[in-house]
């Protein structure tokens, strides 16, 4: 599959019963102090959603829930039964969308290809685009055939503190922020401390889509922006934003323009910012 489907291939497909389609939303809010409450999107799904999709639970099932951080990385067992009671096989080919941001859809495709699956695609413009062209929506839950999908993880796709450090002291690599120029500055909301991992460059992934549509900007454009950073010529590039969420998009836009070696990591500033020994810097 390619990595993204336009609103016009699903809206062919939505008989196809090899299909499964997943709603991966969630909304953050800000929170005195600069932190962020979660909040799922469950509700948005069932008020409406593409018909024959899912919920993907990204806050509590597709979680490791015994982390001390939000969104981190669950194990293959936990992931391999959350796809399978989402009714995602091994061979299924699965299209994932999001409400509001558009980093969640992303985030679960690069969690499916952490563990083996590459037959996945992300919705390009998402809820937003699909609703704005007028197409057909359903509402209520939808409980799919569960199906057994053998969850492998592979290595490389997500990285820890260790990686990041790794990173920052090797030339030929780049440690890259997802979130905001104003964050990657000190400015905003932050976690824990304001700023950036100390020698990171930013491009932030709000920056990758159309505002109007929440497509992705055509690949050119992107391309200019990591060209900018020097994140294509890298050997190896490591994406960071708040909690791995929109650092996913990111990776995402990288893998797409051919750098084969980019990771997220995954705790991101939730982990970074809290421990004073690692270095930070603003301005």
């Amino acid at each position: 599959m390619e990595a993204f489907v336009s609103t016009e291939w699903l809206a062919a497909r939505l008989d196809d019963p090899a299909l499964r389609i997943l709603d991966a939303t969630v909304h953050l809010h800000p929170m005195p102090g600069g932190n962020m409450r979660a909040e799922s999107g469950r509700e948005d799904y069932l008020a409406g959603h593409i018909p024959g999709a899912a919920f993907a639970d990204l806050i509590d099932d597709l979680s490791d829930p015994d982390s001390r951080f939000r969104f981190t990385l669950p194990d293959a067992a936990r992931f391999g039964a959350a796809m399978g009671a989402l009714g995602v096989s091994s061979d299924s080919a699965v299209v994932v969308y999001s409400g509001g941001t558009p980093h969640w859809a992303p985030r679960l495709w690069w969690m499916l290809k952490a563990f083996g699956h590459d037959r996945a695609a992300v919705l390009d413009g998402g809820w937003g685009k699909w609703t704005a062209e007028g197409r057909p929506t359903a509402a209520g839950n939808e409980t799919p055939e569960p199906a057994v999908f053998a969850a492998k993880r592979r290595p490389g796709y997500f990285v820890g503190k260790g990686e990041v450090e790794a990173a920052l002291a090797d030339p030929g690599a780049v440690v890259l922020n997802s979130l905001t120029a104003e964050q990657h500055a000190g400015g905003g909301q932050h976690y824990g401390r304001p700023g950036r991992i100390a020698g990171s460059v930013v491009v932030p992934s709000r920056d990758l889509v159309d505002p109007a549509t929440g497509a992705m900007l055509p690949m050119s454009a992107v391309r200019q922006k990591f060209d900018d950073v020097g994140a294509l010529e890298a050997e190896r590039v490591v994406t960071y934003c708040g909690g791995g969420i929109a650092a996913s998009l990111g990776a995402m836009a990288l893998h797409l323009l051919g750098q084969e070696n980019v990771a997220v990591y995954d705790d991101s500033l939730q982990a970074w910012a809290r421990d004073p020994s690692l270095p930070m810097e603003t301005g």
